[in-house]
């Protein structure tokens, strides 16, 4: 009589791309290694007036003196991200550029270049799908790969698999990556911090106690700033801490849906399935801000983030191949309160500045007088390019869609 084959445990990784933007740029700028480097402020406009003063000297080979430093910098523009040469000096992604400047203002400053960093996430991501086929793109630098039933996937808990991903973008792009390998998407994020960069962790669901119990319970994807001020007036400073209040107690102080996934959170329970790119119902991006904001007082930060999530938003749909005709936003208050607009547009889009203003229009409909700790934009109603050809051919409405213009929130 045969033995039952056992099912294989559950091996689901967490790739990120390490800094990525500011990885692209020292691909171009490699004789800035090592260097406080800040991306953000402006596209990529800015390196004109850097070429034209270096006529035909290549890119590699401008000296370090001749790069715009932050202390030069003025203006309302925000990080978008930075090198670890300068986190070290407390400067992070969303933050001012004019307070980072006081940080660190002789960090070097390079505009964005959406075009590059576009190129280079496609790049990582066709390695991943030629070894490991179910993956979740999650944005321009982060993906989730099932490792289950991947040959390799099992070995080391991962590892092996998770090391063969890391040399093949390694050597096809000279970009790193970090990855963690768990039991499931939460831990798996988790984990994937461990040892940044170019860092492999693995988790079981044994590791639980040693591994994820004494982090700071901000650890959590989910758990933003606020959440976790109030974890600490309530004595809870740890997921372990988490972990041992009963789950009434939770949705007593947090809400029954908040209180029951901090609950499971605590515990590593987790079973969102790995989705594929197959048929999405809307494209989203928000983001939990590191400190509540105010419409008013942190208008221009507020404005610049939201202007980021709309173009984030514009190139999942370019790179995905659809358009919507939805435009959504979400808002959540620092009293944990939260709240969606959305309008129905004629025509469908997938364009960055009608993205914005039609969002913004949304963000107008809603009372803005309390500080907000998250924000996010979504496009949803979505259809693919070749089914967009043809329903214009077919059913598109007569009239002009709305002009697109910026509009100040």
């Amino acid at each position: 009589m045969s033995t039952p084959r056992t099912a294989p445990l559950r091996r689901i990784a967490h790739l990120d791309m390490d800094a990525f933007y500011a990885s692209v740029e020292l691909l171009r700028y490699p004789q800035l290694k090592g260097l406080p480097l800040v991306i953000g402020g402006g596209r990529r406009t800015q390196d004109a007036d850097l070429k034209e003063r270096q006529g035909e000297r290549p890119p590699n080979k401008i000296p370090v003196a001749d790069f715009p430093r932050l202390q030069d910098y003025s203006g309302r523009g925000v990080i978008t991200t930075a090198t670890y040469a300068a986190r070290q000096f407390g400067i992070g992604s969303a933050m001012g550029l004019m307070k980072a400047a006081r940080l660190c203002p002789e960090a070097i400053l390079l505009p964005v270049d959406f075009a590059a960093y576009r190129h280079y996430s496609r790049a990582f991501k066709n390695i991943i799908l030629e070894i490991a086929p179910l993956m979740e793109d999650r944005g321009i630098d982060e993906v989730y790969i099932d490792f289950t039933q991947v040959p390799g996937g099992q070995r080391e808990g991962g590892r092996v698999l998770a090391r063969l991903i890391q040399k093949a973008i390694f050597d096809a792009t000279g970009l790193t990556c970090s990855v963690g390998v768990a039991p499931n998407k939460l831990l798996a994020k988790m984990a994937s911090e461990f040892n940044k960069p170019n860092g492999i962790a693995i988790v079981f669901e044994d590791d639980l106690e040693s591994s994820i119990w004494p982090l700071a319970c901000r650890k959590i994807n989910g758990i933003g700033p606020k959440a976790d001020e109030k974890l600490q007036q309530l004595g809870i400073k740890t997921i372990g801490e988490l972990a041992q209040k009963e789950q009434d107690w939770l949705m007593d102080h947090f809400g029954q849906k908040t209180g029951t996934w901090m609950f499971d959170a605590a515990h590593g329970v987790d079973s969102r399935p790995v989705v594929l790119d197959s048929e999405p119902v809307s494209i989203s991006r928000e983001t939990t801000f590191e400190r509540d904001l105010h419409a008013v007082r942190d208008k221009a930060e507020l404005g610049a983030i939201f202007t980021r999530l709309c173009e984030q938003v514009a190139q999942d749909l370019a790179r995905k191949g659809y358009v919507g005709r939805t435009i959504g936003i979400k808002l959540r208050y620092d009293d944990f309160k939260g709240v969606t607009r959305d309008l129905t547009l004629p025509d469908y889009t997938a364009d960055a500045a009608a993205i914005r203003h039609h969002a913004g229009l949304c963000l107008k409909r809603v009372p803005l007088q309390q500080k907000l700790r998250l924000l996010g934009v979504r496009v949803g109603s979505l259809m693919t390019l070749a089914e967009h050809q043809l329903w214009r051919q077919n059913e598109a409405p007569m009239q002009p869609v709305q002009t697109a213009m910026d509009l100040d929130t």
